[in-house]
């Protein structure tokens, strides 16, 4: 090729890289190797704040902030030495300043080229203000519970363990409300909530300074007091507890009266690290409620004689799965446009002869890590499957969902019960779906990891089940191979309410969105909370307004003989 039509060829090149540069929404930065600005397209100069003049040949420095010069200039000296830059290749996070002092988040590539008079280097810059204010909403989840605003589990155990690392004196007092369940069976879930709330509200303002609350379960609380580890004085302040819990609660007209029983444990007396001293509570309030609720105890060595009753409960529930008294109930996800029947979730029952239908709340904890727990795992895997296997068979294109016991996603053999089970039962892999806690998956970061890794390799999917009511975190939504979120029902049983409460849903569901995962939103009870997360984007949802769980055949009946070629559609009541 002749030299005038390389040159002409070059000036085209050169002239359509200026083009795009000038037009593209990207922030694009250069700086030779003196540390100085020789190039800055239009959004790079909108974004810091300066005119482009303002910008070409000032030090790199006026964007950086000044407790992160240092480092950038030791970076600049090893480039300049012939080593590659550390952050060159891959998206970075740092912070950057504007013209007006004010400091921000921005992502870099960094990029490093050989110039006329020594290196060069360029960065494609975006501004992350936006996500990280997503991402610090989300995070603050990791430790507060949505529906009360109090610390969550999470948060109080790490306060518990930053106590006694201390050295600190300190008193743990669980609460569990005595009749809660009921008011839930008879008034529903939202006037469960509503309870808890004001229960929330409540206990900080009779406690001290030094006194810090939580809600660490369904209707459990717990109480740390620092500096106290009398015997005396924590009885005093959880019978002063209870007596304020013992006054009626008005509830948008109607009176509700709860009692509580209550545990208590000292530290370093009954425990001196987090989970001594909570198993101590915990079984100081097992007694309490033992005893009939609504009374105090102070935990005692003897009590941990208390775990004969688990075994013996144990003992129950083998013969339960021998003897055919266990029940998978579905409860159905829908599409919430068109009322569709997607999915089912697979849920665990137990008929018990003397105690009736039992949920998995009042038979599980016994199970801890036993090896019957995960005989009733496989066994609830396997029924789930038998049921996915016939409603294919009967044309219901759908998938069905089950969920794993925290030892089946540490079992070596989780995958070969898996493919054993969809190939007995002629299940395809993409309509079978397993759901998992998050503090579940983060028990054991790696082993969970991987397992859920080969599940995935295998074509089923893997639901993250009631986000943000354990270690919720981006990092774990990136990690790990997950392809539903299943928004935990906390979040929007008061959406219409809160205004926080619709930021923060609007924020889960556009997150996921963006991750490219299926949405399922947990707890749907009324036509206002589905209008609602409707207009967030929101696409299918489960919750009482379509299903309690209900037995295998009666959701077929409701579904009728096939959903093919039309899928069923879901009454509503209006």
């Amino acid at each position: 090729m002749s030299t005038p039509i390389v040159a002409r060829t070059s000036r085209q090149v050169a002239f359509t890289i200026a083009q795009f540069a000038k037009a593209t929404n990207l922030s694009l930065l250069s700086i030779d190797s003196k540390g100085e600005i020789e190039f800055a397209n239009p959004s790079a100069c909108k974004l810091f704040g300066y005119e482009q003049s303002e910008m070409i040949g000032q030090p790199i420095m006026i964007i950086i902030p000044e407790r992160l010069r240092g480092a950038h200039l030791a970076g600049l000296q090893r480039v300049a030495g012939g080593q590659a830059p550390h952050l060159g290749g891959r998206p970075v996070e740092v912070s950057a300043l504007k013209k007006d002092g004010t400091e921000f988040p921005i992502e870099i590539t960094l990029s490093v080229w050989s110039g006329k008079r020594g290196f060069c280097a360029g960065a494609i810059i975006t501004d992350i203000s936006d996500r990280r204010e997503r991402e610090v909403k989300l995070l603050r989840l990791a430790s507060q519970d949505t529906l009360t605003g109090l610390l969550n589990r999470h948060g109080f155990s790490t306060l518990l363990s930053e106590c006694l690392e201390s050295g600190s004196a300190a008193s743990i007092i669980l609460l569990d409300l005595d009749g809660f369940k009921e008011v839930n069976d008879t008034h529903g879930h939202i006037a469960g909530d509503c309870l808890l709330e004001a229960i929330g509200v409540r206990l900080p303002n009779m406690l001290g300074r030094n006194t810090h609350v939580a809600r660490i379960g369904g209707d459990e609380f717990a109480l740390l007091l620092q500096g106290v580890n009398d015997p005396i004085g924590a009885h005093a302040l959880a019978q002063a507890v209870l007596q304020t819990l013992r006054k009626p609660f008005d509830l948008g007209g109607e009176i509700h009266e709860i009692g509580t029983s209550i545990g208590i444990a000292l530290a370093p007396s009954h425990g001196t690290d987090t989970e001594e001293l909570l198993a101590s509570a915990d079984f100081a309030l097992y007694r309490a409620k033992a005893e009939g609720g609504n009374v105090i105890r102070l935990y005692d060595p003897t009590m941990r004689s208390e775990t004969a009753a688990r075994r013996e409960l144990r003992d129950e529930l083998l013969q339960a799965l021998r003897g055919g008294e266990l029940e998978l109930f579905y409860q159905p996800q829908v599409n919430l446009l068109d009322k569709r029947i997607v999915g089912l979730e697979a849920l665990l029952r137990w008929h018990h002869p003397q105690r009736g239908l039992l949920s998995p709340g009042a038979f599980l904890p016994a199970l801890d890590q036993s090896t019957l727990a995960l005989e009733i795992g496989w066994w609830t895997l396997d029924k789930a499957a038998e049921r996915a296997g016939e409603l294919r068979a009967n044309g219901h294109d759908i998938k069905v969902s089950v969920n794993l016991f925290p030892g089946q996603l540490r079992a070596p053999n989780l995958i070969h019960k898996i493919a054993d089970a969809l190939q007995r039962h002629s299940v395809r892999a993409d309509k079978f779906e397993l759901e998992v806690t998050e503090t579940i998956a983060l028990a054991d970061d790696d082993r969970s990891f991987d397992a859920m890794t080969l599940a995935r390799d295998l074509g089923v999917g893997i639901a993250f089940d009631d986000f943000g009511t354990g270690y919720a975190s981006l990092s774990s939504l990136q990690r790990y191979p997950i392809t539903t979120l299943k928004i935990d029902r906390s979040f929007v049983q008061n959406i219409n309410e809160k205004p926080g409460d619709i930021a923060i849903t609007r924020a889960l569901i556009g997150l996921s969105h963006e991750m490219g995962l299926k949405t399922i939103v947990e707890g749907i009870e009324t036509l206002e909370q589905e209008r609602t997360l409707i207009q967030l984007g929101c696409c299918f949802g489960q919750g009482y307004l379509y299903g309690k769980p209900m037995p295998f055949r009666k959701i077929v009946d409701i579904m009728g003989p096939t959903t093919l070629p039309a899928q069923k559609i879901w009454p509503v009541a209006s």
